[in-house]
């Protein structure tokens, strides 16, 4: 499968790098405003999760209502908060063996792109210093569908200009591992095989690769 691919795509938090200690910071803190505690179990239930929907879900676990233009702005702050602690991220952060693997990929002629949820994408890997790995960056801000949707893999894969069966998809969550096999892909999980069963493949890291 791995010999054979000519397009990889990544998610970013869990394989390339782990920022959601840096999300569960920001949701904790709006929680934290708003009275009530979110807890690292309450966070869970948040992964792989579009912004708008972990609010919906945070605010469940709070008891609370608001309307639409409120929750848009707790939004908003939350993502500041977030942009406010990955300021300072750096290559240090990158998850062993995600340099080595990327740089293995492009001498190899695979085509690379990234293909996350995350609206802070870009900038997350130029902080990171990989930007210039990716052949394509396909995030929140060009998808409107949430994984499990493949909308975002398929994006993904136009951009590279490569048919889903010739890409391959590298994803740490339950909801991507079903969005890679929804886009025709085959995908490689990173993470625990009980968890990610539907996977072709399961590893601990790209470091295994």
């Amino acid at each position: 499968m791995l010999e054979h691919m000519k397009g990889a795509i990544f998610d970013l938090d869990g394989v390339i790098v782990d920022t959601a200690k840096y999300h569960y910071l920001a949701w904790r803190s709006l929680a934290g405003g708003l009275g009530f505690q979110f807890t690292e179990e309450h966070n869970e239930r948040l992964k792989g999760v579009s912004r708008m929907r972990s609010l919906d879900i945070l605010l469940a676990i709070g008891g609370r209502e608001f309307n639409e233009a409120e929750k848009l702005a707790m939004a908003d702050k939350k993502n500041r908060l977030y942009v406010e602690y990955i300021s300072s991220l750096d290559e240090s952060e990158l998850l062993p063996g995600v340099r080595a693997y990327l740089s293995g990929l492009r001498a190899r002629g695979v085509a690379i792109a990234l293909g996350s949820a995350s609206k802070n994408a870009g900038f997350i890997l130029d902080k990171l210093n990989i930007a210039g790995l990716f052949d394509a960056v396909v995030d929140g801000n060009k998808v409107a569908r949430a994984k499990p949707d493949p909308e975002v893999f398929q994006t993904a894969c136009r951009e590279l200009g490569l048919q889903p069966e010739d890409c391959v998809v590298f994803e740490d969550a339950e909801a991507g591992v079903a969005a890679g096999k929804a886009a025709g892909m085959q995908v490689v999980g990173i993470g625990k095989p009980e968890v990610l069963k539907d996977a072709d493949l399961v590893i601990s890291g790209l470091h295994e690769l």
